[in-house]
């Protein structure tokens, strides 16, 4: 495991830290799909989804160092203001058509409002952020907390078939969830 990630701060902590690129490449890689996903539901296809995406992350690297989590409100809700502004702004900038113009208000209320939404960032961002940290864990470690949590399978066979105590199947869970739940703090509510 990397000496940056085993701090006790969240990542947006983490982010608000001048010059921080291990922090930045782990945004990139939990919300890079999540935005990408936004950007498709917006209409922008291909360089011009790329273009939204960069200028939006470009706006993240100056607003995060002083942005002030409010554990009141959503981070996603602030995210998709962000993108959608963007999304606004290079719209009229390159003269770009909206395929339909009553599509950003109809996903700007979905967005905003819609259960179903936060469950697919939910899952969105969750899935990055286990395929990212599974290089980060020793491959029994891993194996052990996926087989119990999404295999769901009982420790006690688990740890028969990795050949480790069911104790070490409990400690490889906890300690995977643990971590997770520091990396995902203050980024899924």
């Amino acid at each position: 495991m990397s000496e940056s990630f085993q701090t006790s701060a969240s990542l947006l902590e983490r982010l608000r830290g001048a010059g921080n690129q291990d922090a930045w490449s782990r945004f990139v890689q939990f919300y890079g799909p999540l935005l990408n996903a936004w950007a498709n539901r917006l209409g922008f296809r291909d360089t011009d989804a790329a273009d939204l995406i960069q200028e939006v992350l470009l706006l993240l690297l100056q607003k995060l160092p002083a942005f002030e989590y409010d554990q009141g409100k959503r981070f996603r809700g602030w995210l998709w203001t962000v993108v959608s502004n963007k999304a606004n702004e290079l719209r009229r900038r390159k003269a770009l058509p909206m395929e339909n113009p009553d599509m950003l208000a109809e996903v700007a209320a979905a967005s905003a409002n819609d259960d179903v939404e936060e469950r697919e960032y939910q899952q969105i961002v969750l899935r990055q952020a286990l395929q990212v940290m599974q290089s980060e864990f020793e491959p029994t470690t891993w194996k052990a907390c996926w087989e119990v949590l999404f295999a769901e399978r009982s420790p006690a066979e688990v740890a028969a078939e990795l050949g480790i105590s069911v104790g070490a199947v409990y400690v490889a869970k906890s300690r995977v969830l643990q971590r997770l739940r520091l990396e995902l703090a203050g980024l899924i509510e």
